[in-house]
């Protein structure tokens, strides 16, 4: 990855994460929704970005369909703060790697105390 990409994942990130902060109304991104980083293809035309979604299975469902249906209020608000030719296709996925982090916590928390006793 250039330094280049490097720094307009950096910058996607940083402004979607400020937009979902001060500007999407939609009820099912009420809950703590979080990017936790951006991927950019070489050619810049696609983007994926990877969020964490508080709460049960069915709200991290319906939050992740909000931000896909968003996408395009996404892109037109990056199109006037970013300056770039071409703002990429975005596309949402969910990273579940602060929850993985926490069970393992909480297992080694337990390991730990068992060996204690």
């Amino acid at each position: 990855m250039t330094r280049r990409t490097q720094r307009i994942n950096g910058l996607i990130r940083d402004e979607i994460s400020l937009l979902l902060q001060r500007q999407v109304k939609d009820p099912r991104l009420g809950g703590l929704v979080t990017v936790t980083g951006v991927s950019t293809s070489a050619d810049l035309r696609h983007a994926k970005i990877f969020v964490s979604i508080m709460g049960d299975e069915t709200e991290k469902k319906e939050a992740l369909a909000g931000l896909d249906r968003a996408s395009g209020f996404f892109r037109r608000e990056l199109a006037e703060r970013i300056s770039l030719r071409r703002i990429p296709d975005l596309s949402f996925h969910r990273d579940d790697s602060i929850e993985q982090g926490t069970h393992l916590l909480k297992l080694i928390e337990r390991l730990s105390s068992s060996d204690t006793d």
